[in-house]
């Protein structure tokens, strides 16, 4: 069964007089596989942070179905069961914070879904240990810096024990040093706890990792494969307002000016062997 699935998904915000906008999300199908890591990619404007949100029913669909584990999302019975499955993290972790003691803040969300005392213990402890910010359980949040406050604001939903986190451009507030940390965790989520994780960014370079890239636009699916599929669509990315990942973009004027190199060697490790063995050849 995938885990989550939509069907024919069409989003409209409604304005203060009650009528729908133009829709944001348009016919929308696809199927996210247990375990996977996914990275929805799209510029300002383009529907992914609308996505993401649908897919633990923060927001309903205006046309057509979003089913976690087969549960639909417009079924208000079925919504706690759906959250305890699909967690969502949002851009700004103070929006998310909610207590003075980190790990209080961890323990929050376990408490509300009636977890006896010695298990949210167990979760809390587990959790901060996943995002490495275990000795900081006894901190104020407000005192951490934002990428800390960020990996608090996972380890509370890791604590939940959902089967998947969607992350809505968890990076987009924080400093290089703080974006670093949040990608290493996610990346250890994916790799090391078997969570299936949904990243929502403009970055393209913060998605080499994933198993899958959608890319959206208007409201819609443009591109849909691994990263070393879509990154090689450069000319298409550049059109829709992404930038290729510094490798690739690399690659690409190396193609242009002769030296025969192939696009799909996204990371640093790969584009550099690829460089050396061409050059040698070439010599």
């Amino acid at each position: 069964m995938n885990l989550i699935e939509t069907q024919n998904l069409s989003f409209s915000y409604q304005s203060e007089l009650g009528a729908s906008g133009v829709p944001v999300l348009r016919e929308i199908s696809l199927e996210i596989t247990p375990g996977s890591f996914v990275g929805i990619l799209g510029a300002n404007g383009s529907g992914k942070s609308t996505l993401a949100k649908t897919m633990n029913g923060l927001l309903l669909p205006s046309l057509g179905k979003v089913y976690v584990e087969g549960m639909d999302t417009v079924d208000e019975h079925l919504l706690l069961e759906i959250r305890r499955r699909v967690g969502l993290v949002f851009q700004n972790p103070d929006n998310q914070i909610v207590s003075n003691i980190v790990e209080d803040d961890v323990a929050f969300a376990p408490e509300n879904l009636g977890i006896p005392p010695e298990e949210i213990r167990k979760r809390v402890d587990e959790a901060l240990r996943a995002v490495d910010m275990y000795e900081y359980r006894h901190h104020a949040p407000h005192l951490l810096s934002g990428g800390q406050k960020q990996r608090v604001a996972i380890a509370g939903i890791i604590a939940m024990r959902p089967k998947c986190i969607v992350l809505d451009e968890p990076t987009a507030m924080l400093d290089p040093v703080g974006r670093r940390e949040v990608l290493a965790t996610i990346k250890t989520l994916a790799q090391d706890h078997g969570l299936t994780v949904i990243l929502i960014t403009h970055h393209m370079s913060e998605c080499v990792d994933a198993d899958r890239l959608i890319v959206m636009a208007a409201g819609e699916i443009d591109l849909d494969g691994t990263p070393q599929e879509v990154f090689t669509e450069c000319a298409r990315l550049t059109e829709l307002g992404l930038a290729p990942p510094q490798t690739v973009a690399l690659l690409f004027e190396l193609r242009g000016r002769g030296l025969d190199v192939p696009l799909d060697a996204i990371t640093v490790e790969d584009c550099a062997r690829v460089i050396a063995g061409a050059c040698q050849v070439g010599a």
